[in-house]
């Protein structure tokens, strides 16, 4: 990866309606907001979300952050993203990677980057952007799979067998950043949405195969919410 390149997503960049479904069915009740706002506030102060998609969580950190920042590598994702925050004038969304952010040096104070490709080793150039744009006394947050447990975490490692989960954790922890494990959940309206949005986390074969064994239309999900100060 260059200083200047993202790694294309298989999920938004491609299928950003059916990525929107499954924001709507994560987290319905707001266990990784609350893991956050446990460590630091955002009220009041300057928030980016890093890898910011569509813009879907924009809103919500826009209702006490005194201006929010979405950073966005792909130009149709953060044209969503501009639509969606248009008439929050508290809200800027940038074109730009995680390692080469927009942005002046010590200029924000609460980064959020939920599955924004920040899964341990690679991603060095973007932890040393955010040494060099969060203030003094400022967090960051990164919300990655905790493919250990639940049934998502199951699937997961079927799905992408080449992540170990172990070497993903001692890669935070050796960075200084700690674990809050968070049992989120999927819930979806409907059957149909629940299959769409297994289809685009996975290829055909695993897709086929953990739909097959699994009934209804919420799933246990747990993540790891890894976060440090400055």
């Amino acid at each position: 990866m260059t200083a200047h390149t993202a790694t294309p997503s298989p999920n938004i960049w491609h299928h950003p309606a059916t990525y929107e479904v499954e924001n709507r069915a994560a987290d319905p009740h707001g266990r990784i907001e609350a893991a956050m706002a446990s460590v630091a506030t955002w009220s009041g102060r300057t928030l980016l979300d890093l890898g910011c998609g569509t813009g879907f969580h924009l809103p919500r950190w826009a209702e006490t952050a005194a201006s929010v920042i979405g950073v966005e590598p792909h130009p149709s994702l953060a044209a969503l993203a501009r639509r969606r925050t248009r008439r929050l004038q508290h809200v800027e969304v940038l074109e730009g990677t995680a390692q080469a952010l927009p942005l002046r040096d010590a200029s924000v104070d609460v980064v959020h980057a939920r599955w924004a490709y920040f899964f341990g080793p690679g991603c060095e150039p973007g932890l040393a952007e955010l040494d060099r744009v969060v203030r003094r006394g400022g967090s960051a947050f990164v919300i990655d799979n905790d493919a250990t447990r639940s049934t998502f975490g199951a699937w997961f490692r079927r799905g992408y067998p080449s992540v170990d989960p172990q070497e993903v954790e001692l890669f935070w922890i050796r960075r200084g950043w700690t674990r809050i494990p968070v049992d989120m959940g999927w819930r979806f309206e409907s059957r149909a949405d629940l299959e769409a949005v297994v289809r685009i986390e996975f290829g055909p074969e695993v897709a086929d195969e953990v739909l097959a064994s699994h009934a209804g239309t919420e799933v246990d999900y747990a993540v790891n919410v890894w976060w440090r100060s400055w």
